[in-house]
């Protein structure tokens, strides 16, 4: 007998001293200790296996006593799920173009409220922004119509229908490869290239392409097939081309979908 049966057998002698009953017996009550303690062994061994595995999955930090580490889940991007315009867009374009997801330029550059990017409060049954991710990088699709007093409201004094090709009256700049074309139907479809600009205030852009397609009733589809952006709450890198070619956007802006009502 070791050591530390002897002192247990002492401790329990003391303990039934004056006890009076069945449970006197010194061999019984060491039976019952003797069960206990291997249950209460199994207790102590199971919590000190959850200890270290916990340990294990809060990394190093915690395990040596040390700060641990807050790990923070990226937050969606996607601002407006159940609406169904991303699905709907993503029929429309061509295979290969990328993966389109529907998101907020107001919250991903400005910090605004993602409550507030669940209605994009246009004219347009697909009007808002859209991610397109292809191979590593993030770019972007912007679709906006806008009625007829908001059109004019843009040229107060001048014509809406004018040639957006034209060199600027003021300073002679044209907008680079711009192609305007009227269509049997009345309406007016002009596609140009923005080069990569920084506007004070905003983030990099890279470059893009824009349409403009002017309507009979007076209405403007806009489409911005850009590249992307570099700064605060980008979602990765500009894509080496728009998302769209130019057939395809011009492709795109034509379908009657996306002026429908």
């Amino acid at each position: 007998m070791n050591d530390g049966t002897h002192e247990v057998r002492e401790l329990l002698g003391r303990a039934v001293e004056g006890v009076t009953g069945p449970s006197t017996d010194p061999a019984a009550v060491f039976g019952a200790a003797s069960r206990i303690r291997r249950r209460r062994r199994a207790v102590v061994g199971g919590t000190g296996l959850a200890l270290v595995a916990a340990a294990v999955i809060a990394g190093p930090g915690l395990a040596s006593g040390g700060t641990e580490r807050a790990v923070t889940a990226t937050a969606p991007t996607q601002l407006t799920a159940g609406t169904g315009r991303q699905e709907k867009l993503a029929a429309l374009l061509p295979s290969g173009v990328g993966k389109v997801e529907e998101v907020s330029w107001p919250v991903l550059i400005k910090g605004a409220d993602p409550a507030a990017g669940t209605d994009t409060g246009t004219g347009g049954p697909l009007d808002g922004e859209y991610a397109v991710r292809r191979d590593g990088g993030v770019g972007f699709l912007h679709i906006s119509v806008r009625s007829a007093k908001e059109v004019a409201g843009k040229h107060p004094g001048g014509d809406p229908a004018a040639d957006l090709c034209a060199p600027d009256a003021d300073t002679g700049d044209r907008r680079a490869d711009c192609v305007r074309e009227e269509l049997p139907d009345g309406r007016v479809l002009t596609i140009w290239r923005q080069p990569a600009r920084h506007d004070e205030g905003t983030p990099v852009w890279g470059e893009e392409l824009t349409g403009r397609l002017l309507l009979p009733d007076g209405r403007a589809l806009s489409v911005r097939d850009s590249t992307g952006y570099d700064g605060d709450g980008r979602l990765g890198p500009l894509l080496s081309s728009p998302p769209l070619t130019r057939d395809q956007l011009r492709t795109l802006m034509l379908r009657p979908v996306l002026v429908a009502g």
